[in-house]
């Protein structure tokens, strides 16, 4: 590798010895050339990132300056915040008011506006029973204040993993749903900025062993549904959403996942449209073989992860789908971990998107971008039309929380657009809501969603991200989950280039 003054590390794709595999490709010639599978990757200010026991990673523009931040939990139980400065990070955790200290580890963290002001709010879960929830209400972008117990959200006696800012009740504003991997998770109703535990005892109050929590329109009726990854030989769950109550329906849906030893379960979920087919399925990381539940026209799902080469077995605890190559399909990120206690190191994955012939892993094991073993997050945090990877190394003797800048070609960036979902009000809210591209003849090109859940147990708030085949112009359909059922909202013949540099901002109409 070579060093970039001023910039970071050179993360070079398709070189040997990089730990980046390339295709051989014969010429006319006879001569075989290698031809790179990913592209260029620079690490970003490696030595600010470095933090030992680094776990989730989220990202959202907490002072609405058009760029997205970032937020890390240690495991010393300090919250870092990191302000985006036109690509350059700074560390400003302490100075806004983040948790310090505290000995707890916060193993999520989510963004969304909980209190309907206009700016994102973050919520970490505590994983000792003994600790308790923080909600860091933004205030205004300048300061940031824990109101758990204000307003009802220290959630105690839980060990948490995924919490998910969710409207599951399709009035307005966000609810929490938050999981327990070692009891009872809970949901809890938005009343006015107050909180109150809802489904006690029932549906989606699962006793199961809980990581991974994400939320979907399943059936197509209007709202949101509630997929679990469930640890401990526990099956995973699929729970309808039917307005008063939830059922749950992995079993009839093909769902449940396969037979398992105590040793084995899923440990998180990533919804996204692999396929390109309009509706959307889910990547499971498990320990044990991981999963992908493809969706079908009859809205049941099929398990292919073995089939479209993901389902492989490493040990898997966080994934992200995204399009790091801009060629209109997504890839898929995978953090996993080997080794005993005490000596883990990463094992991750970048499974390219090969279309019909399945994915394929583009990273090896010497690979410089073989730094994770928690968080993982696809996001064009410096706005640039090209996605890029950010990873949590926790259990490592170094650690940190590291940023992989996507260096694709300046042409490949351009065919690219982003489109950031807000609610009438302009608010981070309507997570669930589904994103469509389409062309000039009204094919579908691309699905995305505004992800509630994923990653290691974070929820980010950020515009999803579409590579493109080409610059034509295209329609953007969204579609908003309400209590009337779906409702569309077209915006016709967006052309991508003019989104250089920022993206297309979507409201829900009133």
């Amino acid at each position: 590798m070579r060093s970039l003054t001023g910039i970071g590390t050179l993360v070079v794709g398709g070189i040997a010895g990089l730990g980046i595999a390339s295709d051989a490709v014969p010429t006319t010639s006879g001569t075989a050339i290698l031809q790179p599978l990913s592209p260029l990757f620079i690490s970003v200010q490696p030595d600010l990132l470095g933090m030992p026991n680094s776990l989730a990673n989220a990202w959202g523009d907490y002072d609405n300056d058009g760029d997205l931040d970032l937020a890390v939990s240690l495991g010393s139980g300090e919250v870092r915040l990191y302000r985006n400065d036109a690509g350059t990070l700074v560390s400003v955790g302490a100075e806004l008011g983040m948790p310090q200290a505290g000995g707890q580890e916060f193993r999520g963290l989510s963004w969304g506006d909980y209190d309907g002001d206009g700016f994102i709010d973050l919520l970490g879960g505590a994983t000792s029973k003994e600790a308790l929830s923080v909600v860091l209400r933004n205030e205004g972008g300048k300061r940031f204040r824990d109101v758990a117990a204000e307003i009802g959200l220290t959630i105690p006696n839980r060990s948490a993993r995924q919490t998910n800012w969710v409207d599951y009740d399709n009035d307005g504003d966000l609810d929490v749903y938050a999981t327990d991997r070692a009891g009872d998770n809970r949901m809890f109703r938005n009343d006015g900025g107050r909180f109150t535990h809802v489904f006690a005892g029932v549906g989606p109050t699962d006793g199961r062993p809980t990581v991974g929590a994400c939320w979907l329109d399943i059936d197509d009726d209007g709202d949101l549904d509630l997929f679990l990854a469930n640890q401990a030989g526990a099956a995973d769950a699929m729970w309808r959403n039917d307005g008063d109550s939830f059922t749950d329906v992995a079993a009839q849906l093909g769902m449940a996942g396969p037979e398992r030893t105590k040793a084995e379960g899923g440990v998180g979920c990533a919804v996204g449209d692999y396929d390109n087919d309009g509706d959307f399925d889910i990547f499971v990381p498990a320990y044990g073989h991981n999963l992908l539940y493809r969706r079908n026209a009859d809205r049941t799902f099929t398990e292919v992860g073995v089939a479209s080469g993901v389902g492989i077995e490493n040990h898997a605890v966080g994934a992200d789908w995204g399009d790091y190559d801009n060629d209109g399909d997504l890839d898929l990120s995978v953090i996993s971990y080997e080794g005993a206690a005490g000596q883990q190191a990463p094992l991750n994955a970048l499974f390219r998107n090969n279309g019909a012939s399945g994915f394929a892993n583009v990273l090896t094991k010497d690979s410089p971008l073989n730094k994770g073993d928690h968080g993982v997050q696809f996001v064009d945090y410096d706005n640039d039309g090209a996605v890029d990877l950010t990873v949590t190394d926790g259990y490592g003797r170094d650690g940190g929380h590291f940023v992989f800048r996507n260096a694709l070609a300046d042409e490949s960036k351009r065919r690219s657009l982003g489109v950031l979902v807000l609610d009438a009000r302009g608010r981070h809210t309507r997570f669930g809501a589904e994103v469509r591209l389409f062309d000039g003849n009204g094919r579908v090109l691309a699905s995305r969603l505004v992800a509630a859940g994923g990653g290691y147990n974070t929820q980010r708030a950020a515009p999803v991200h579409f590579g493109l085949a080409s610059m034509a112009p295209v329609t953007v359909e969204v579609t908003f989950m309400t209590t009337s059922g779906r409702k569309t909202q077209a915006v016709h013949r967006v052309a991508p280039g003019d989104y250089r540099g920022r993206f297309l901002v979507v409201r829900k109409a009133p």
